[in-house]
C-alpha cells in the first residue's frame, strides 16, 4: 500500500488555509518530490502524512505501520555515536539486543558509514550527519520513508554523492519515498513522479513525470527545470503581490 490523499485541507489559527483540497495518490515502491517555494505547505503535507497533524477536512490513508521520517538536520544525539544515534530506533522498537547490533552493522554499511560507527555526529561531516540520520530512519522499518529538504544545506558536491546514493538505496530498498525540496535540478534528478505545489495555499498545479532517459539527457532535463522554475517563480510573486495587498 502506498499513499492516498482525497481532498486534503488544512488550517492553522490565524494564519488560515495552508494546504488547499489537496488530492493525489502514491504508489507503493514510488519516488516522488514534492516541489514548491517557501510556505506553501510542503512540511505541513508531509506532517500529515506522518501523523503529527489532523487535517481540517478530507482524509489520507498511510500504510498501518506508518511513516519513517528524515528532517533538513540530522537531530543526532551529541553523546552518542553513529552506531548509537542508529540502535536507538531499534531499541525504542523493543528489538532485542543481537538483532540490534546485525541490523545497525548492515545500515551503517549500505550508507557506507561502516568505518565511522563509533564516531560521535560532532566528528562527522554535514554529509556523514545526514547519511546517519538516513541509516536511523531506515532502522524504523516502515516502507513509506518521508524526507523533508534532508540535503538543504550541503555544498553541491556533497549533496550529488548523496542524491547518487539515495537513488541507489531506494533501488535496494523498495521503499516509497516523498521528498520535499525547493530546489528543481534536485526534484528531477531524484524522482520518478514530481508535484508541483502553488503558493500559499498548497494546492497541485502540476504533476511532471521523469523518466530515466528524461532525467539523463541535460538538454531534456534542463528544458523542464526551466519549465518548472519559471511556474515557481511566478507563483512566488503572486504570493508576494497577495501578501502586499492584504498587509
Amino acid at each position: 500500500m502506498g499513499v492516498l490523499l482525497n481532498e486534503v485541507s488544512l488550517s492553522y489559527p490565524g494564519t488560515g488555509l495552508v494546504i488547499d483540497r489537496l488530492s493525489t495518490e502514491i504508489d507503493d515502491g514510488e519516488f516522488v518530490a514534492v516541489l514548491g517555494a517557501s510556505g506553501c505547505g510542503k512540511s505541513s503535507l508531509l506532517n500529515m502524512i506522518a501523523g503529527l497533524l489532523a487535517p481540517s477536512s478530507g482524509w489520507l490513508e498511510v500504510p498501518k505501520d506508518g511513516a519513517a521520517f528524515m528532517f533538513q538536520d540530522a537531530n543526532l544525539l551529541p553523546w552518542l555515536t553513529a552506531s548509537q544515534n542508529v540502535d536507538l530506533a531499534l531499541k525504542l522498537a523493543g528489538k532485542p539486543v543481537q538483532e540490534r547490533e546485525e541490523r545497525v552493522e548492515e545500515l551503517l554499511n549500505l550508507v557506507q558509514l561502516g568505518h565511522a560507527s563509533d564516531k560521535k555526529p560532532h566528528e562527522l561531516s554535514g554529509g556523514m550527519r545526514q547519511r546517519v540520520a538516513l541509516a536511523r530512519a531506515l532502522a524504523q522499518d516502515r516502507q513509506v520513508l518521508l524526507m523533508d529538504e534532508p540535503f538543504a544545506a550541503l555544498d553541491a558536491i556533497t549533496r550529488d554523492m548523496l542524491h547518487e546514493q539515495l537513488r541507489s538505496l531506494w533501488g535496494q530498498t523498495g521503499k516509497t519515498i516523498i521528498f520535499v525540496t525547493h530546489n528543481v535540478r534536485e526534484a528531477i534528478r531524484l524522482s520518478g513522479r514530481i508535484l508541483v505545489l502553488s503558493s500559499h495555499p498548497g494546492r497541485i498545479l502540476e504533476t511532471r513525470r521523469i523518466t530515466d532517459d528524461l532525467r539523463n539527457n541535460p538538454t531534456q532535463a534542463a528544458a523542464l527545470g526551466d519549465e518548472l522554475t519559471t511556474i515557481l517563480r511566478k507563483e512566488q510573486r503572486k504570493h508576494e503581490l497577495t501578501d502586499r495587498i492584504t498587509h
